[in-house]
């Protein structure tokens, strides 16, 4: 017992010297080891179909939810996720870890509807991932979610028919600052895809 607590004391030492020496680089430009990734995946995926497990779905697939979640996902989510037709920006091109691109064949992203909300909700920390729940109802969180269903392989035309004239909700507590042009009209999250986010 003596012996395994002395190893548990000098690797906690060894661990805090290594920490405040600043060997680590925590650069986003220098990306985790295989090994790294694989653990870090595999916490969230187990994390995230944990706290969703409860969750109960509702009929995702009225074309009011869908479309409603198309518009949402058009005002906040291209700039990292990408849309269909869409040019990369810099910010998904930027981002450690690289944020998913929904609308292309990934299984690897797939997740279930309760855990997709889950994630819309809550987020995840130290990826860029926000927690919308903060700033949108459960009902606005689930149209995206009901959306995301949909947008697997969607063509440009679809995605265009579902997101209109656009719009963006948020509850009714949440403060928002939409940016304007200087004649004082809304910006279009596409003229901000053509000019790659800037």
């Amino acid at each position: 017992m003596k012996k395994v607590l002395g190893l548990v004391s000098v690797s906690l030492v060894g661990g805090i010297a290594f920490v405040l020496s600043g060997s680590y680089n925590v650069s986003a430009s220098n990306k985790h080891w295989d090994i790294t990734t694989k653990i870090l995946d595999l916490a969230r995926d187990r994390s995230v179909h944990t706290a969703s497990e409860d969750i109960e779905v509702p009929d995702l697939d009225t074309i009011e939810m869908i479309s409603n979640g198309a518009k949402n996902y058009d005002a906040m989510c291209v700039q990292c996720h990408l849309a269909p037709g869409a040019p990369g920006t810099e910010l998904n091109q930027a981002l450690y870890p690289r944020p998913p691109i929904f609308h292309q064949n990934d299984d690897k992203h797939k997740h279930s509807p309760a855990e997709t909300f889950w994630v819309i909700k809550n987020g995840f920390k130290m990826t860029g991932m926000p927690a919308w729940g903060e700033f949108h109802t459960d009902q606005q969180l689930w149209e995206m979610t009901a959306f995301l269903q949909k947008i697997n392989n969607m063509t440009a035309n679809r995605y265009f028919e579902l997101v209109g004239e656009g719009g963006h909700s948020h509850s009714d507590n949440a403060v928002h600052f939409e940016a304007s042009s200087d004649d004082g009209h809304k910006e279009s999250s596409h003229k901000d895809m053509d000019n790659n986010g800037h």
